[in-house]
Order: structure tokens, then sequence, then C-alpha cells
């Protein structure tokens, strides 16, 4: 089969020499079906097996375009449920990478159907807690994206490709104009947050190696020191000065500084980041508020938020929020959107998974965007981190009528790190030191978050 896509990137993505077909030659029991494998010179539209990625073993479902435009009939839904079921018995994480345009219009009925098939397998896999990772490539269409396409932990597409449920050239047919340019690219799909992100075939091993070094690979020992000594008497006005600098440390210099491994994941909203990570050395999906963003959280991050908390507990890995935020978003558009039950969606999520959960408190704490990534098994604080219903400027509006007042009601709300120890709010406070730099900071937090999270 050499030539052929399938293979080719199979070729492109696995280990040299290690993949296995698990595939039986399929009967070619009709005319149609004679005709189709002689002209892709394949026996179906998918090819199933097991191989390696770099050194990782992985089960792998690839569409042929070449064989009837990809499309699923009863076989090719047979081979593909037989494989994942076998890679769930066998634990394996599934690599799949769909170029389909959907259902075998030949087959009707049965073989739309069986996408339900598909996907009830994939479920029972990802019940399992192993991972599903999706490749779509051009095209992607019909019931494979509205199926197997779109279950992945981690979704990714090839620059350009057709990605969309509803076929063109069907939009076209049934309403007599084309349909709008631009919707059904991989790109535009990622900058709403359908899928997790653009990449070429030749970048795909390396994205597959970073995402299953996380999902994959065990714990390794933490290698940071972690930051011991006493508190100062932090000014809690003064803390929240310290946390609104240009120059203060947040969530990217956190992965830059303190993780390895790190993949991205959808951000429709680049308020709120969510990844795959190992800090220290401890994978963990890692949500975190951005601080370099001006926009505040509106229910579009809140909703992101909860897909990163909802894939650790999918994925059984730790939870590990980090909160610096200025508040929820305040706008009409925000009410419309339901920011206050998104909000309380967040919460009630986090506070009943499973998987061990911790956040962390990097700087600004404000509101119920704060509060949304709070409820943790276990939070830390940088010394100068704050958390408090409203800004001390909002507070004083509502105390005093004017914002003059801030710094009075920053030291009587109780809202720094060392306070909120006190109650046991907060479990453990690093110490900032004066000469820290971006780097020293994020790795004291790093081993700290590390060592709670090794225990």
């Amino acid at each position: 089969m050499a030539g052929h896509v399938s293979t080719a990137l199979i070729d492109a993505v696995l280990d040299p020499g290690s993949f296995t077909s698990w595939d039986r030659p399929a009967a070619l029991d009709s005319r149609y079906l004679l005709e189709a494998a002689e002209r892709a010179g394949t026996d179906e539209a998918v090819l199933t097996g097991r191989g390696l990625v770099r050194g990782r073993a992985v089960a792998v479902l690839v569409s042929e375009f070449a064989f009837l435009a990809g499309s699923i009939g009863r076989v090719a839904a047979e081979r593909i449920t037989s494989a994942v079921r076998r890679a769930t018995a066998e634990r394996l994480p599934i690599v799949a990478s769909t170029a389909s345009g959907g259902t075998r219009m030949q087959e009707g009925a049965p073989a739309f159907l069986e996408m339900i098939t598909i996907s009830r397998a994939l479920m029972d896999h990802k019940a399992a807690g192993l991972p599903y990772l999706v490749h779509l490539r051009h095209p992607t269409t019909g019931g494979v994206f509205a199926s197997w396409g779109s279950l992945g932990h981690v979704t990714v597409a090839e620059p350009g490709a057709l990605i969309g449920f509803l076929g063109p050239k069907v939009y076209q047919a049934l309403h007599g104009e084309p349909f709008p340019p631009g919707v059904q690219t991989a790109e535009n799909l990622a900058a709403h947050g359908v899928i997790d992100g653009v990449v070429e075939t030749a970048d795909l091993s390396y994205l597959l190696d970073r995402a299953l070094g996380v999902l994959v690979d065990p714990p390794v020992a933490p290698a940071l020191p972690r930051r011991t000594g006493s508190l100062g008497e932090a000014d809690a006005w003064e803390s929240v000065l310290r946390t609104r600098r240009a120059d203060r440390p947040g969530v990217r210099e956190l992965l830059r500084y303190g993780a390895a491994g790190t993949v991205r994941l959808t951000e429709s909203d680049a308020s709120v980041l969510v990844a795959l990570t190992r800090l220290d050395g401890q994978p963990c999906v890692l949500v975190g508020q951005d601080r370099s963003q001006v926009k505040a959280m509106g229910p579009a991050a809140l909703r992101q938020a909860r897909r990163g908390m909802n894939l650790a507990e999918a994925l059984g890995l730790p939870l590990v929020t980090v909160i610096d935020t200025p508040g929820a978003e305040l706008s009409p558009s925000a009410e419309e959107g339901g920011l206050a039950g998104e909000i309380a969606q967040c919460i009630a999520t986090m506070a009943t998974l499973t998987v061990p959960t911790l956040s962390v408190l990097l700087g600004q704490g404000t509101g119920g965007g704060a509060l949304a990534l709070l409820p943790a098994t276990t939070v830390l604080a940088t010394e100068h981190a704050w958390l408090a219903p409203l800004p001390p400027e909002g507070a004083s509006a509502i105390m005093y009528r004017d914002t003059a007042h801030a710094p009075v009601m920053a030291a009587s709300q109780r809202i720094t790190a060392a306070a909120l120890q006190a109650v046991g709010t907060v479990q453990h406070v690093v110490p900032e030191h004066d000469a820290d730099t971006a780097q020293s900071l994020c790795q004291a937090v790093a081993a700290e978050c590390a060592a709670r999270l090794s225990r």
C-alpha cells in the first residue's frame, strides 16, 4: 500500500518499522466495493493497528480518503470498533487521524447508525482513563466529525483542512448558494475553541510525544528546591500594588520556568489557559488565569476552565488551577451569557472532582473569577497574593462612596495570603524575596506544587 495517505501518515508519526496491522482482509462482496478497492488500492476506508510513538505503544485508526472518500460503512465501522475495544483491553492510548465525507451513502441507515457503536466503544475507552487523541485531516465532515472525530481528549487539525458537519456541496445543493467561505476551516475552528489547534503533519509526532509524555509517562522525582523561610510583615495594600505591576510573573512564566513538555489546548478565550504539562516533573492538567490579557473572565473563559477540570477527571490527572485575575467580566453580554451560572458550575465541578486538586493563588484574586478556580483540596499562595470579593477600590466605593479608602479596605478585609493561611483557606504560603526574578519566584512555586502533587 505504498504511497497511500494513510500509510504515509503512519510512517510520519510512528517509529520506523513499529506498525503492526490489526485488520483482517475486508470482504469485497459488491461491485462498488470492488471498483473502489481497484481505484484506491486498499480494501477499506480505514486502517488500524499498533505502533510506537517515540517508544510509547499506541493504537492507531487512520482514514484512507482514496477509498470512497473515506466514508464509513459497516465493515469499516466494525474495524474501528474492534480496534478500539482491543486498545482498551490492552490499555493503549488511541491516536486517530480522520479524512472522511462521513457515512457511506451506499449503505444508508445501517452505516449511519454505526457512528453510535463507534462512539460507545470510544466512551468506554475514555471511561477506562485511557487517552484518545485526534488528528483531523482535509476533509473531515458529516457523521465522522460528529462522532469519533469530535470525542478526543486533545483534537488538532492539519492546516487549511475543511472541517465541518455539513459538507459544502450538500449545503449548496440544498440551499442553492455556496456555504459562507472561511467557516469550515481548521484555523477558524481553532479560533473558536472547537478544536485545540492547527498542526503541520511534520510536527504531529512532536505534539504526540509531548502529549503522551504527560498522559502516559510516570512522574519523576521533583528536582527544584523548595523555598523555606519566614514571612515578612506584608501590608495588604502594598501586596495589591505588587500584584498589579507589569513585571509581576503570571501563569505563562510559571509554565516557562517551572514546567516542561507543555501542550497548550484550546484558547478561544485567551483570559484562561488550559494545558497538559509537568510541573517540576509531575504530570497534571493546568488551568490558569492569564494576567497578560486585559480582558476579564467572561462566560466563555469559564467554560474553557471547566473543560480543563473535566479533562483532568477524565484522564485521571491532578488538576492545578492558577488564580491571578482582576475579576470576572461585568457587562450586559456576560450577564446574558450566564456568567453567574458559569461561576457556579466551575465551583461545583471542581469541588466534586475525584482527582487530586491544587489551587495556586499567584497574584490578584478578585471576586467570582477567583472563586471559580479556588475550591481545591490544597491551596497554595505566594506571599503577596490576595483574595477579596471585590478589588479594594470597589469595596471602598460601597463602604465610603469613594475609592480613596481602598488601602483601608485592603487592611480590614483580611485579604492577604498570611491572613488566609491563618483561617485555613490557604495551606501554605511561598515566601517572596525582594531580589526575586520571574524565574526564581516561578520555580519556587513550581517546586511547592510538585512537592504537594508527589505525596
